[in-house]
């Protein structure tokens, strides 16, 4: 969708007026990859209008493949509005129009299922599956077992204002979920979409991916992971595998090895925040880019954290992400220097020199 930002704080009814911006899930995920030097390829809908212009020069702008990007005659490019979140509250309004837009026309016929297909991850979101029955159709089509088929990644994203027509939302989800090889879920929308508590109730809940996310805000993050050769590729350090950065995880126990798999436990890093939109797209991005190098669960989540502070420390949804080198060195802090880590304001703009200053207390 195309985003629209307010130039001034204030409700949307006394806003007087908005810069332009881009913003969706998958589309956020695709630009973040690509800045941090993968090869992309993002597979959508827009309109033919001046909006859908927009949204395919400024994706492709980041490094995108947006040649598979169908647009459609019919109907508009999807756009929506925020105002400025509070700081203290992250209280803000949003206002959606994207009923009867181009992506919600998407379905299994009129998408290039190869493309979508053609790398060796496939990215997908909730939100996606929320926005039609061809929507639906189309993801059960991407998330259906067949030989060869890429990793599948998911991102929950419950939005229940989505789903207010569709009670059985929550249940799609789920069933989703199961049909993917990496979850992503935040543990606040397990519980209100599911009624569950806790990273370990999650992974009962959900024992098919191999590898399971589980985000719990400002605490940090834990990893379930099944395979033995952490994600796509390089091999775990036993260590590592099954220690729980010292913390908790779930409904208070220690994260450890089960039938579930290796469970790793990482903090969040202290984040002067700038406005709370686009971090989870960006957490997923920065786990995926570990996960295509084959780092270890540990540095998978850093990666992770590092690329949500720096959607954090911008107002919109996208921001640069921390370079490769940057990132690397901050992910292979010691937990006592990770922990005393404070992130503000053009933190990826430091070099090496400046990476060392942000290891403020």
């Amino acid at each position: 969708m195309v985003t629209f930002l307010p130039t001034s704080p204030g409700r949307l009814a006394d806003v007087p007026s908005f810069e332009r911006g881009i913003g969706g899930a998958e589309s956020n995920v695709a630009c973040v990859l690509a800045r941090s030097g993968h090869s992309v390829r993002w597979v959508g809908r827009v309109g033919a209008d001046g909006f859908g212009d927009h949204l395919v020069e400024t994706i492709a702008a980041y490094g995108v493949d947006t040649s598979a990007v169908r647009r459609d005659p019919d109907r508009p490019t999807g756009v929506y509005f925020r105002t400025a979140g509070d700081r203290a509250t992250d209280a803000h309004e949003v206002a959606y129009y994207r009923a009867g837009s181009a992506a919600s026309a998407m379905t299994a016929r009129n998408t290039d299922l190869a493309a979508a297909r053609s790398g060796r991850v496939l990215h997908l979101s909730g939100i996606t599956a929320a926005l039609s029955d061809g929507c639906l159709a189309l993801m059960r089509e991407l998330t259906a077992p067949r030989p060869g088929r890429p990793l599948v990644s998911f991102d929950v994203n419950h939005r229940p204002g989505l789903w207010r027509d569709h009670p059985e939302g929550p249940r799609v989800l789920l069933d989703l979920a199961r049909r993917a090889d990496l979850v992503f879920v935040g543990d606040d929308e397990a519980r209100d979409a599911w009624g569950l508590r806790g990273a370990h109730a999650i992974r009962e809940a959900l024992p098919e991916p191999d590898v399971l996310v589980v985000k719990d805000g400002k605490a940090g993050a834990v990893v379930f992971d099944r395979t033995t050769a952490g994600g796509t590729g390089g091999t775990e350090p036993a260590e590592n595998a099954v220690r729980a950065e010292g913390r908790t995880a779930g409904g208070g126990r220690e994260c450890g090895e089960d039938a579930a798999g290796a469970a790793v436990f990482v903090p969040a890093l202290r984040v002067d925040v700038v406005a709370a939109v686009g971090a989870g797209d960006a957490f997923a991005a920065g786990f995926l880019s570990a996960t295509l190098r084959g780092l270890p669960a540990r540095d998978r989540l850093r990666h992770g954290h590092l690329t949500a502070a720096a959607a954090l420390t911008v107002p919109g949804d996208l921001a640069e992400p921390p370079a490769r080198g940057l990132a690397d060195r901050l992910a292979a802090l010691d937990d006592g220097a990770w922990e005393t880590l404070r992130l503000g304001p053009g933190w990826t703009a430091a070099d090496a020199r400046a990476a060392e200053e942000v290891r403020t207390p």
